[in-house]
């Protein structure tokens, strides 16, 4: 991510505009947040990698969905175990 662009981000984010990528895990459960992006394709081409290093963990399944919001901490959300 071009560290330039934080700024415009950051306002986007923090209106709703931004574009995300919630990819949720069954074994182990959890829901990854990655983003921002500005540009739905932009998020589509950066996503690839991040999808395959999960695929690499062997989790039972993997979905993911675009979508365009506000997120903040935590971006990633794992299940309780205790």
């Amino acid at each position: 991510m071009n560290p330039l662009l934080w700024p415009v981000r950051s306002v986007a984010n923090g209106m709703g505009l931004a574009w995300w990528a919630r990819v949720q895990t069954q074994g182990p459960d959890a829901v990854y947040w990655f983003g921002p992006f500005l540009r739905r394709t932009t998020l589509e081409t950066a996503l690839v990698p991040f999808l395959a290093d999960l695929h690499a963990e062997s989790p039972a399944s993997v979905e993911h969905q675009l979508v365009r919001t506000h997120r903040r901490e935590p971006l990633t959300e794992a299940a309780d175990l205790g």
